[in-house]
């Protein structure tokens, strides 16, 4: 055999190497590893371990890495991976739907009340809360963060129309304020790094629970104190279940934590989701509604419909207000 010959025989042979994968799905593969670790937590039912819980807070927005995930798959003619894009799409968009089950209210409309909640990040939002209660005029009013500052503001412009109120009283984020034009009989509250004081109050002649949330917020390395303060909530919900119940306030979590959706399967509804407005994002509120999370929440027991919910913009806090108007339904 000549040399010619030889040369051509070696070139003409089959590669039988693998296909080098080409960079795009490399780069597909990666993203969708890290989106299907926290989409895993969240089938899982579970809220993991730092950055899960954190990520978890914005699972919507994963569709856009795993979008690009899947289109670098296409390109690159990754079939295996073109799958794996299709089903985690799948089941962000399963997941995105609202959590829980909501009904019609039995009986008649016996009562309404107006409640606004509003983080006021260590009391540096108080004036312009001020400002928008006048406007909004709620019957009931949530504050969280609100320090000795914010709560003497408080009581100077607010306590001619708001007579009734609950404080746990705190600096920085410590203090919490319930107020309200109903009559109030103290309750224990719910302990917590941060003030979460309780009533009853007299709405009407019916007694209604009320319950402020502020649980502490899923700090890395702190995750067991945030789960064991959303518990001792969905304690407290779970507690009288013959009362209606409003709790609300900032959670630092959202319908994409488990421990949020234990409070919601104690049968508790988000006003905002009884009034089409889940989603809304509440936080940060410098990127909000564009971008952001919903983690400041007015949640009720079956005895309530919602109406007209809302989220405002103040300024001083990177928190929206949320405000909604509650029906309140008895028995026939």
């Amino acid at each position: 055999m000549d040399t010619a010959a030889a040369e051509w025989t070696a070139t003409d042979e089959p590669d039988h190497r693998p296909p080098r994968r080409r960079p795009g799905a490399w780069c597909a593969a990666l993203l969708l590893a890290a989106v299907s670790v926290a989409v895993g937590f969240r089938t899982a039912d579970s809220d993991g371990i730092t950055p899960v819980p954190q990520i978890l807070a914005f699972l919507p927005w994963l569709l856009a890495p795993t979008g690009l995930a899947l289109l670098f798959a296409l390109l690159s003619r990754w079939w295996l991976g073109t799958v794996w894009g299709v089903l985690l799409l799948g089941l962000l968009a399963w997941f995105i739907e609202p959590y829980g089950k909501v009904g019609d209210p039995v009986g008649r409309p016996v009562a309404d009340l107006r409640v606004l909640t509003s983080n006021v990040e260590f009391g540096q939002g108080t004036g312009p809360l001020v400002a928008a209660v006048r406007r909004e005029k709620p019957d009931v009013l949530f504050v969280e963060e609100c320090d000795y500052a914010c709560d003497a503001r408080l009581k100077q412009d607010l306590a001619r129309d708001y007579p009734h109120r609950r404080a746990v009283e705190g600096g920085g984020s410590e203090g919490s304020v319930i107020l309200s034009r109903f009559p109030l009989r103290p309750t224990d509250g719910v302990p917590g790094t941060m003030g979460m004081p309780g009533a009853i109050a007299d709405v009407d002649g019916h007694a209604v629970r009320l319950q402020l949330a502020h649980p502490m917020p899923p700090l890395p390395g702190r995750l067991d104190l945030w789960r064991t303060e959303l518990d001792a909530l969905r304690d407290a919900a779970a507690t009288n279940p013959g009362t209606p119940l409003v709790l609300a306030g900032d959670f630092n979590a959202s319908q994409d934590h488990a421990a949020f959706r234990r409070i919601l399967d104690t049968g508790l509804s988000d006003a905002a989701r009884l009034d089409d407005a889940d989603r809304t994002a509440t936080w940060p509120a410098r990127t909000a509604p564009t971008f952001g999370t919903q983690i400041d929440h007015v949640l009720v027991s079956k005895d309530f419909a919602a109406d007209r919910t809302r989220f405002l913009d103040l300024a001083g806090t990177d928190h929206r207000a949320v405000v909604t108007d509650l029906t309140l339904y008895g028995e026939k």
